[in-house]
């Protein structure tokens, strides 16, 4: 996961618990970018994705999904054995063409959170997916 700026440290505790509660193999790492003169957040959000990586965005224009479809999408993206950055923006989002580039905009709420607060909810969200994948009791579904 790479976004800007550093955290309370609840919430870095709540990153690391749900990372930390990952499977070997399934590393949820964080990268924090710092603040340069005459640089945006988004151009050093977007700089530190490598080219190897496959580029997700988390905007609140994004296509809102279920924790059952981000697992789906988890599964696919271990299925093509590439890295994954996650990227969360800070204040102002992402514009077009970085969400165009991106290619995967996801959305956790038509609400605004603070960005710092959403790498706790992209974290716990990663590790729901890995568990309904794994099938364990974590997801409950409210049926």
């Amino acid at each position: 996961m790479i976004t800007v700026g550093k955290a309370p440290g609840w919430i870095d505790e709540g990153f690391s618990h749900y990372a930390s509660r990952l499977p070997p193999g399934t590393g949820l790492e964080l990268t924090l970018v710092t603040a340069r003169r005459g640089q945006s957040d988004e151009e050093r959000l977007l700089a530190a994705v490598r080219a190897e990586e496959t580029m997700v965005i988390f905007d609140r224009r994004g296509e809102p999904v279920t924790s059952e479809v981000l697992a789906q999408a988890l599964a696919n993206w271990r299925m093509a054995g590439r890295d994954v950055a996650l990227l969360i923006g800070g204040a102002t989002g992402f514009d077009e063409e970085a969400r165009r580039r991106a290619g995967t905009v996801l959305s956790l709420s038509p609400m605004t959170f603070p960005h710092q607060l959403a790498r706790v909810l992209v974290a716990e969200q990663i590790y729901r997916a890995d568990a309904i994948l794994a099938g364990h009791p974590y997801h409950r579904r409210g049926e």
